[in-house]
């Protein structure tokens, strides 16, 4: 029994869905405009987090990346995992 692969499977699944939930906040403010109930302010908290990566320059950059590369690295083990 690899209790380690089961945990890290249930985790990939709820970032799954996380990741899913997000682009469907991001859909639903968008058309509905402004903050909506359980979701809050999804397009204004992302446009925040922009502009304060922007505003600190290389180290926004750097952090930028990182992200980029954990969606990267994250999104090829759970399609891995899956298999």
């Amino acid at each position: 029994m690899d209790i380690f692969g089961t945990i890290k499977s249930v985790v990939r699944e709820l970032i799954d869905v996380s990741v899913v939930l997000i682009a469907l906040a991001i859909v639903l403010s968008i058309l509905v405009g402004g903050s909506l109930p359980f979701l809050g302010n999804v397009v204004g908290n992302m446009t925040s987090l922009v502009k304060d990566l922007g505003s600190n320059g290389v180290v926004g950059l750097i952090v930028l990346g990182v992200i980029l590369w954990l969606f990267q690295n994250r999104g090829g083990s759970a399609a891995a995992a899956r298999k």
